[in-house]
């Protein structure tokens, strides 16, 4: 790992401040990168569960996450493709997404998060997700 769950704690907070609070790091290794979104009133819909935007905000945050944890502390690595799967209703508590990157090449990341309520096992969501690496300064 390039960077421990801390430091990239304290980069979000750096680069991404609208985000401050809302996501926890609960576990990262090489393979899986577990992260939670604390749900209140504002990640809600009518009929009292997670609306899509937020599950999908936690999908992409839980891979850049992962990608960060892989590469360094590169704030420009960006999303260039998600597809997420809604499969489950999730309930309105916290849900936490489960990344894992299935390649990593030169320019790009690929992955995939499942994102489950908080205490079941069956995933509410599969979000297939590409990420961008910039190139190494001085690279050719």
């Amino acid at each position: 790992m390039k960077l421990s769950p801390d430091e990239i704690m304290v980069l979000l907070d750096n680069v991404f401040p609208q985000v401050r609070g809302r996501y926890d790091i609960l576990h990262m290794d090489k393979d899986e990168t577990h992260v939670r979104l604390k749900v209140g009133a504002a990640q809600l819909r009518p009929g009292g569960t997670v609306s899509g935007p937020s599950m999908f905000g936690l999908a992409d945050c839980a891979m850049y996450i992962a990608v960060l944890g892989a590469i360094g502390p590169e704030a420009l690595a960006v999303t260039t493709n998600c597809s997420i799967d809604f499969m489950r209703k999730p309930e309105a508590r916290d849900m936490i997404g489960v990344a894992r990157i299935l390649k990593r090449g030169r320019a790009l990341v690929v992955g995939d998060v499942m994102l489950y309520t908080e205490g079941m096992d069956k995933p509410m969501a599969r979000a297939s997700l590409t990420y961008s690496i910039p190139p190494i300064k001085g690279a050719t």
